[in-house]
């Protein structure tokens, strides 16, 4: 088996980023590190790269510079600090990238990274939101691939026949349906930051669990799955699957459903993504079906979770709304998570923004541009988002 030997790890100290170094670790494979980055974890950072020996150590927040140089001083890896730091190192050659900051900031170092031709380990799901089309015609053009690491797009991945794609009824991507799955809507109405962030099944930062408890994560993987697939969205569906067994499925013209199925961890999907089209041997964890328990699944109730319409009238519109959308969300749970404003008020704030932006002119760039396209409709998106979200807030 010829495994990638050069590798960046973008985000190095969030949840995929820790995922990763342990499944290497676990592995035992023999690595040249090129790069770590993270965005304010300047203890974790310098531990990893103590541990990892790369070239180079990034953190995003340039404040942080200073404490990152004097954790690592005398042993010869070099510190940088800032989103064009981050950028460039991305921009280095590695056989195999993992992309998995957290939101938009992710976009600019996972295009620069897939302009190198390397293998692209995609967990940043804004990327594809908010720049797909681009980002996939510039991995092909250098030569370099995308391979999802989303647990539900890797289970799709793994069980989609490329030779057999005109023969796909649907994809079925699944969902714990996150903390409030069995709430009532008036009880989300009441919810607490605290209710909001307990994710039943996994631990992970504070963006993506309040995606979780929406259900936006799900809309945002339903773009993903349209652009990565190129699958029409009437014929992607999401099934709420409280035991996170099956992790996506993909059903067949001839009447076959064939599922993709593990125990709730992402280390999985990211060895799939780092041997494929081989398998990387390691200490797995092991999927017991006889003791795992019944396996249930349940529609998402609409009312409930709004945000699944939201994001399948995005795609629909294409153009700047996925971009538009995933800054309004953002903007969003940012003031749900400083208590601006109340859990039911996330989607109706992306909803509104949405609306809004359609009387703001759509920039129409090439691929080399998209990063400065999806810029310009990022901004103007959270402006609109701005205003929105300090008139509930006053109100």
């Amino acid at each position: 088996m010829s495994l990638p030997r050069k590798v960046t790890i973008l985000g190095s100290t969030g949840s995929i980023g820790t995922s990763t170094l342990d499944l290497f670790e676990r592995a035992g494979v023999e690595l040249e590190v090129v790069g770590l980055t993270a965005g304010r974890n300047v203890a974790r950072l310098a531990e990893q790269a103590l541990r990892w020996r790369p070239r180079v150590a990034v953190v995003e927040d340039e404040t942080q510079l200073a404490e990152l140089r004097e954790r690592l001083q005398g042993s010869g890896i070099q510190a940088a600090a800032g989103a064009k730091a981050v950028e460039e190192i991305a921009a280095e050659e590695a056989q195999w990238v993992m992309s998995a900051i957290v939101g938009f900031a992710g976009l600019a170092p996972t295009l620069a990274a897939a302009r190198t031709g390397a293998i692209i380990a995609l967990a940043n799901k804004e990327s594809l939101v908010c720049a797909g089309p681009a980002l996939l015609r510039t991995a092909k053009r250098a030569g370099g691939v995308v391979i999802p690491v989303d647990s539900e797009h890797s289970a799709i991945f793994q069980v989609l026949d490329p030779s057999a794609a005109e023969h796909v009824k649907r994809l079925i991507l699944t969902s714990s349906g996150g903390p409030f799955r069995d709430a009532t809507r008036a009880q989300m109405a009441a919810a607490t930051l605290e209710q909001a962030l307990a994710h039943p099944n996994f631990s992970m930062g504070a963006k993506i669990s309040i995606d979780s408890a929406t259900m936006m994560n799900k809309g945002l993987e339903v773009i993903e799955a349209a652009y990565l697939f190129s699958m029409p969205p009437e014929r992607i569906d999401v099934l709420v699957h409280p035991q996170q067994i099956i992790h996506s499925m993909v059903e067949y013209a001839d009447g076959s459903t064939l599922a993709q199925m593990g125990p709730p961890d992402m280390r999985p999907p990211i060895a799939c993504a780092f041997a494929w089209p081989d398998r990387l041997p390691w200490p797995a964890p092991h999927l017991d079906l006889v003791t795992a328990g019944p396996l249930t699944f349940q529609h998402p109730d609409p009312e409930k979770f709004p945000a699944l319409a939201i994001a399948k009238r995005a795609l629909l519109a294409g153009g700047r709304a996925p971009a538009a959308m995933n800054a309004a969300n953002e903007c969003a749970v940012a003031a749900f998570l400083n208590r601006r404003i109340a859990f039911l008020d996330i989607p109706n704030i992306v909803a509104e923004t949405l609306e809004r932006m359609d009387r703001i002119p759509d920039p129409t760039r090439p691929d080399d541009d998209a990063v400065q396209s999806a810029n310009q409709t990022d901004a103007e998106a959270r402006r609109v988002a701005g205003e929105v979200v300090t008139r509930k807030f006053a109100a």
